[in-house]
């Protein structure tokens, strides 16, 4: 049976977003074959940054420990609209999230309705610290699609040890707040997700963490695994059970990537990210936009995605992927045809 949610996006499915997907895969196969970078279309998925601010401090992340070289803030409607206005005949999927805390922005709420006015699929994710009463109910009527809500801990003792200044029932509460407001409202948006970064002071909690979902009433629950940036020689944070850890003892005794990681990354054909300040990074994974590829305020998305920097680039994934240090520590593309 095909969850709500998969049907949901399936539904955002037009001719022109079909094709266009299909022309992203097509591309994605001859530039595999040919070694060239070739892109056909454009993206069918973005992520656009609403803050660089956040009010946790959680250690694995930049944001949260301030080291960041980018300046914190926030996005401004205008970018948003320009985005949408450009690509909403091909792109399918937002996730309003890459950095920070999406709720600080107050402005979240227009920026997910001017997309779902265009029905393209949108998601965020949260510490849920910021979801009262109100502003769960902004984020039903806003239209959102998917709400992920990190919860990385079933007791306060143990959630703030990774969520430095958080509270564990804040998170329950705005998680009350949201499946209220689905209620009072009749909706069966957003599809509500509880994310469980597995470390190795929580993974014993995993069961209890699977209970509460089912007991709040959260639709479903995922268990990530965990990026840390020292593990060569192991890492306080790395979980003793190999299932949850994104790494793996090698030969000499060091701690390496566990997957292997293929001169190709579909990513690279079919999303881009956008900072707060129209700023094209390639991916997730460059946290602090090192790889600028261009800048939104000054040029269209398609003449940056289909720019000489950009294929450079998707080039240099394709010949020596396991060289760009962003990708050193990826859990995502690795497979041979993903």
């Amino acid at each position: 049976m095909i969850k709500s949610d998969t049907l949901n996006i399936l539904n955002k499915l037009t001719l022109q977003r079909i094709i266009n997907l299909f022309k992203l895969y097509l591309s994605f196969i001859f530039s595999r074959i040919t070694k060239k970078s070739i892109v056909f279309g454009l993206p069918t998925a973005l992520s656009i940054e609403p803050t660089t601010a956040c009010n946790l401090g959680c250690p694995e992340c930049p944001s949260g420990l301030k080291k960041f070289t980018r300046k914190t803030g926030n996005l401004k409607n205008d970018l948003n609209n320009k985005i949408i206005d450009e690509l909403n005949k091909k792109l399918l999927y937002i996730n309003y999230y890459f950095q920070g805390e999406p709720f600080i922005n107050p402005l979240i709420f227009e920026f997910i309705k001017k997309a779902n006015s265009k029905n393209i699929y949108t998601s965020t994710s949260t510490n849920a610290h910021f979801l009262t009463p109100q502003n769960s109910i902004k984020t039903i009527e806003s239209g959102l699609d998917r709400l992920i809500i990190s919860i990385d801990g079933t007791s306060q003792k143990t959630y703030e040890l990774y969520r430095i200044n958080g509270s564990l029932e804040k998170v329950i509460s705005g998680t009350k707040n949201i499946i209220e407001a689905k209620k009072r409202l009749k909706s069966k948006t957003p599809h509500l997700i509880f994310q469980f970064l597995v470390v190795k002071h929580n993974e014993h909690e995993i069961n209890d963490a699977i209970a509460l979902s089912k007991k709040l009433g959260v639709n479903e629950i995922r268990f990530k695994t965990a990026q840390v940036y020292d593990y060569k020689n192991g890492n306080e944070l790395i979980p003793k059970n190999k299932k949850y850890s994104r790494y793996k003892l090698n030969k000499k005794g060091e701690f390496e990537l566990k997957n292997k990681l293929y001169n190709h990354c579909w990513r690279m054909w079919s999303s881009s990210v956008v900072t707060i300040d129209g700023k094209l990074a390639p991916c997730c994974f460059d946290k602090d936009a090192k790889y600028k590829i261009g800048d939104l305020k000054t040029k269209t998305f398609n003449s940056i995605w289909h720019s000489e920097t950009y294929n450079k680039f998707r080039a240099l994934i394709l010949s020596n992927r396991k060289e760009i240090d962003i990708c050193q520590n990826c859990s995502e593309g690795t497979k041979v045809w993903t």
